[in-house]
């Protein structure tokens, strides 16, 4: 796992993600996730390939309730892109390395 990947929850959300001055790209999760697991390695690989330019945030949904029922989460892997605090895109359940890469591409531009 990356340490390039930040792991937040309910108390630091606000602080991390939407006051952040970069876009941030952010990974409503849980352990027993299986397709969460399958695109762990591509958020690894973006994190480093972003570093500098765009973040990339975990939420563990189990953990964190109050953070994933605010952005209706009902399925996840569910990745949520912000910029200036507010929700650029979204993507519900595994996909590839170049299409997070894109939503990420889409909030540099």
């Amino acid at each position: 796992m990356s340490e390039k990947i930040l792991h937040v929850g309910d108390a630091d959300f606000d602080s991390a993600v939407l006051q952040s001055s970069e876009p941030v790209l952010v990974d409503f999760w849980a352990e027993w996730c299986g397709p969460c697991k399958m695109i762990a390695p591509a958020l690894d690989e973006l994190a480093e390939a972003y570093d500098g330019k765009a973040k990339i945030v975990k939420v563990n949904v189990d953990h964190s309730r109050a953070t994933a029922m605010k952005y209706h989460v009902r399925s996840i892997p569910m990745l949520l892109l912000f910029k200036n605090g507010q929700v650029q895109a979204t993507q519900i359940g595994a996909v590839g390395k170049a299409q997070i890469g894109k939503m990420i591409e889409s909030a540099l531009n």
